[in-house]
């Protein structure tokens, strides 16, 4: 399986990973002498001040997913790296809460093209308010993002729209391949693996390559340490989110607290499925699909079917193949760097493998 690299009725699509570390990495690091929270905090005092409007309405909304709380993984992951230089450089605070604006906004349109309900335990936006407000909403948080990437000079600017059109590409990808009725004149792509991982490589996995590019870049980085860090952030944003897509087929609602095979309910084509898709001798498991989504009288034979294949070994070889790609792309950095950062590469080393923990 090649690795891609960076860059009407409802549609079912792939969620975003809730891309997390446990509270003991980040006691690892403060152990280790990198301390995160001075940035980190920052970052939260930023995020508070762009969501403020002339408009006490838009106050409202702009704020309202913030306050929901989130892990702040992509922050984070800028910090971090930018331990690879000089993380006390003034740009390193903005361009996380950059990164971190720019993820809240594609949350609010996330959820008006899934119809989502929820988001973070409360009621989504769109649910609450409304589409238009949703959307407009979250159109205001990219125009935030925009105002403060000016603010750090046109090559920071340049790699965020970038990486917005790598983000509206996957999306468009997802809706080509999705089960649902497609708009007239839209051509349908076969969800198929490759096709898969097209889309999460521009829906997840390119905003951690941006947030690790950022915090080699503004914190003084040689460029070929730069493209190494965002390479590393690419893998671990795959890594992340095939592990994502192995925990809802492979886990029980106790071990993950999410329900077991929603992705499957809500037909969506994540890489396990795919594979249980090529591995079925009897066509059954394709028949309990249909035309996407597996019926809910359907779903207890359904993983039982995809857990007796070879799809989630087939998903967790996979993700390890992310993982060890992260590696390699820090081992790289170290023979780049010419004093010793071991300390953070083996940080960075230890969020990446994170997410073979969470699926054995």
């Amino acid at each position: 399986m090649p690795v891609v690299n960076p860059a009407a009725a409802p549609r079912p699509t792939p969620r975003t990973a809730t891309v997390a570390v446990p509270r003991s990495v980040l006691d690892e690091l403060a152990e280790a002498g990198i301390d995160l929270s001075p940035t980190l905090d920052r970052v939260e005092d930023l995020l508070a001040s762009q969501v403020r409007s002339s408009a006490a309405f838009v106050d409202t909304t702009a704020g309202y997913l913030i306050e929901a709380g989130g892990k702040r993984f992509r922050p984070m992951l800028v910090a971090l790296t930018a331990h690879l230089g000089d993380a006390s450089a003034p740009g390193v605070a903005t361009a996380s809460a950059i990164v971190e604006l720019v993820h809240l906004a594609t949350l609010y349109h996330d959820d008006v093209i899934d119809e989502a309900p929820a988001r973070r335990g409360v009621p989504s936006a769109n649910a609450r308010w409304d589409n238009t407000v949703a959307i407009l909403t979250g159109d205001f948080l990219f125009a935030r993002a925009s105002e403060l990437s000016a603010d750090l000079g046109v090559e920071v600017t340049r790699i965020m729209s970038r990486t917005l059109a790598a983000l509206c590409e996957g999306q468009i990808a997802e809706v080509q391949g999705s089960s649902g009725a497609l708009p007239p004149d839209v051509p349908r792509l076969e969800p198929t693996v490759d096709h898969y991982l097209d889309v999460i490589s521009g829906k997840t996995a390119s905003l951690l390559a941006t947030s690790s590019r950022y915090g080699a870049l503004l914190s003084g980085c040689a460029p070929p340490v730069v493209d190494e860090a965002a390479r590393y952030g690419w893998n671990v944003g795959m890594a992340f989110q095939l592990s994502d897509d192995i925990l809802d087929v492979a886990s029980d609602h106790e071990d993950s607290g999410k329900t077991p095979g929603t992705d499957l309910l809500e037909g969506v084509r994540t890489l396990p499925i795919a594979f249980a898709v090529e591995d079925d001798p009897t066509g059954r498991f394709t028949a309990l699909l249909g035309d996407g989504a597996v019926a809910p009288e359907d779903l207890d034979e359904a993983l039982a079917l995809l857990r007796a294949s070879s799809a989630l070994d087939r998903a967790r070889a996979s993700a390890r193949a992310y993982v060890e790609a992260a590696e390699g792309h820090l081992e790289a950095i170290d023979d780049l760097l010419g004093d010793d950062r071991s300390a953070v590469l083996a940080a960075m080393a230890r969020v990446a493998a994170y997410s073979l923990a969470r699926v054995g």
